[in-house]
């Protein structure tokens, strides 16, 4: 497994000091070690959790998280950033979401349009020194199923040499079993648009018995 599309997202922005956590999952739980120390800052602790980097700046972790590339981190990237398109989050309000948008962009955005650019970012963390606050949402999970899974579970612990039959942690079963549904699905799909008629779609009462 590879980390694809984020992973080269972060060589590119030349984001160093990479750091893989590991550990195990014996009969007493997860003894993963701390990625990161209890003092440190929410920006630093989605970093390292959520792109297993330290050592980034104010620019790289903009541009790591302005999705659509387009210079301005707005309301919906400030709230994919913080975890809150991730099913971890789905039990946060839209009130609260919508009070997310307006503390962060009472913090960073300076010419009150709504959005935030990239200057301002920059400049409220490398000219006045603050960090992103930790607003309660968790580390800011935000990359797809395939992407959380490996970075929160097989990096940690696993590796290239794992065999199949070692994948019986329940994490490992629970994503599998995600594949072999989706895999079930699309050979329904394929089956159903083989078909000149869809059954299914037939109101009861013209269906043959």
């Amino acid at each position: 497994m590879r980390l694809g599309r984020i992973t080269a997202a972060l060589a590119s922005l030349s984001i160093g000091d990479v750091v893989l956590a590991h550990g195990d999952h014996g009969s007493s739980g997860h003894t993963q070690r701390p990625m990161v120390g209890d003092d440190a800052s929410w920006m630093d602790r989605h970093m390292a959790e959520e792109h297993h980097a330290t050592g980034f700046d104010a620019a790289s972790f903009f541009s790591l998280h302005d999705f659509d590339g387009d210079g301005r981190w707005e309301p919906q990237e400030m709230l994919r950033t913080y975890g809150l398109m991730d099913d971890s989050n789905k039990q946060v309000s839209q009130l609260r979401r919508d009070e997310i948008v307006r503390e962060l962009l009472g913090l960073l955005d300076t010419d009150h349009n709504g959005v935030v650019e990239r200057d301002e970012f920059v400049h409220f963390v490398d000219v006045k020194k603050q960090t992103l606050p930790d607003l309660g949402t968790g580390p800011g999970h935000h990359g797809d199923d395939e992407y959380e899974y490996e970075i929160h579970h097989w990096e940690k612990y696993h590796d290239e040499n794992t065999k199949l039959e070692d994948l019986t942690h329940p994490e490992d079963i629970e994503h599998f079993k995600k594949h072999e549904q989706m895999e079930q699905e699309a050979e329904r799909l394929e089956q159903l648009n083989k078909q000149t008629i869809v059954e299914e779609n037939i109101p009861a009462k013209f269906r043959r018995d």
